[in-house]
């Protein structure tokens, strides 16, 4: 078994939808599909989507939940969290070593958490 897509809410779906193209644009990513509540792009193993909650009820984001994206390099995982932060989202763990792993942490415009690891 393996994961196949991510979905993190937003209450804001077409400033997130901007976020992650702009962050995912040279990731092998392309977006596949957008409607009026949700946004989803597409990579050779897996999908990923922002969408306002189906029940209507605003997006929150859970605690303790964080996506994890494997990058090839350290330098790409400084570079992402770079750019997260460039793109208006906030610091969460700087770049370094953690647990054996070169990482980084850092939240989206709707506070979801991201690491990228190599």
């Amino acid at each position: 078994m393996k994961m196949n897509y991510f979905v993190f809410g937003t209450n804001d779906r077409a400033a997130a939808a901007a976020f992650y193209d702009q962050l995912l644009a040279d990731q092998g990513f392309a977006r596949i599909h957008e409607d009026d509540r949700m946004t989803v792009w597409a990579h050779a193993e897996c999908m990923f989507a922002v969408a306002q909650p189906y029940d209507g009820a605003p997006a929150t984001n859970g605690n303790g939940t964080m996506l994890g994206w494997q990058v090839e390099s350290p330098a790409q995982v400084s570079a992402l969290y770079e750019r997260v932060i460039a793109l208006g989202g906030i610091d969460a763990g700087e770049p370094g070593i953690r647990s054996g792993r070169f990482s980084a942490y850092a939240r989206d415009l709707d506070n979801n958490k991201l690491c990228f690891f190599h």
